[in-house]
């Protein structure tokens, strides 16, 4: 899902602040134009390659981030006295997601900066140079400029975002499979993960895009360039302000696109593997 990634990035950073991308105005003055001819534009300015930027960090970040998150989730559930997996109050399960989401992006907030750095950057004008060759140099440059507390830019929405992906994820993936269960629509089995998975992917993208936009724009933000926002707080008053709450949701349908696929595969592999190892299912 990089490439999606990559396109999403480009959609929530594109006219930011520009009052030419208030409400429906947002639509004529795009470079990207939406998802399908966004990575068209893409491939053509900084080919097939483009689309890779930051693969490797992603990587990374993706492989800590979600073993954390997805790994405390239960242990963090039963702490809050979730005994019952069939009847479990839906805000212990939204709690437990927003704690082990939290700790999973502070501990991984770092790599997600070098992520977002790499990604941002679009097509580069006659004799100028790319920001950073490649992730190891992306940690390096920005400790040169910015100092150690550099790789912290961002580490606010950063955690605010984990903190509401995997409630919203995780949670709305266990009620929906259990509720589901407890009707006896369907049995314990992959058809019902593919199901809840495709649910809890759209509540997650709808809830998370507005805090993702946000961090972005945080993250994007180098020292010695003028520095646009100065806390989660102002970004976001910022935002509304000039581009409405469509600014918010700028890079929806590649953020959705990104998630459902992700959501699936990644519970769906998780359940999976607990069968192999002998572990009751979620």
């Amino acid at each position: 899902t990089n490439p999606i990634d990559v396109i999403k990035i480009r959609l929530q950073l594109e006219n930011e602040l520009s009052a030419t991308s208030r409400g429906m105005k947002m639509f004529k003055t795009r470079y990207y134009r939406g998802f399908l001819k966004g990575m068209l534009q893409i491939a053509k300015d900084e080919g097939f390659h483009g689309l890779c930027k930051g693969m490797f960090a992603s990587v990374i970040r993706e492989g800590s981030y979600s073993t954390l998150r997805i790994g405390s989730y239960e242990p963090l559930k039963q702490l809050l006295g979730a005994r019952d997996v069939a009847h479990t109050p839906l805000w212990k399960k939204v709690v437990a997601g927003a704690i082990s989401g939290s700790m999973a992006s502070l501990l991984t907030s770092p790599i997600d900066l070098v992520k977002v750095r790499l990604q941002a950057e679009g097509k580069l004008t006659a004799g100028q140079s790319k920001r950073h060759a490649n992730s190891f140099a992306a940690v390096r440059d920005i400790v040169r400029q910015e100092g150690p507390r550099g790789l912290l830019t961002g580490m606010s929405p950063t955690v605010q975002r984990g903190g509401i992906v995997t409630a919203a994820q995780l949670s709305s993936y266990d009620h929906t499979k259990h509720t589901i269960l407890n009707l006896g629509i369907m049995h314990e089995g992959p058809g019902l993960h593919v199901i809840s998975s495709m649910i809890a992917g759209l509540v997650c993208a709808f809830f998370t895009s507005p805090v993702d936009v946000v961090k972005t724009r945080m993250m994007n933000q180098h020292k010695g360039e003028k520095k646009i926002y100065t806390s989660t707080f102002n970004c976001f008053v910022k935002t509304w302000r000039t581009e409405g709450t469509a600014g918010f949701y700028k890079g929806f349908i590649p953020n959705w696109m990104r998630i459902g696929p992700h959501t699936i595969i990644t519970f769906f592999m998780f359940e999976q593997l607990r069968r192999l190892v002998g572990i009751a299912p979620i």
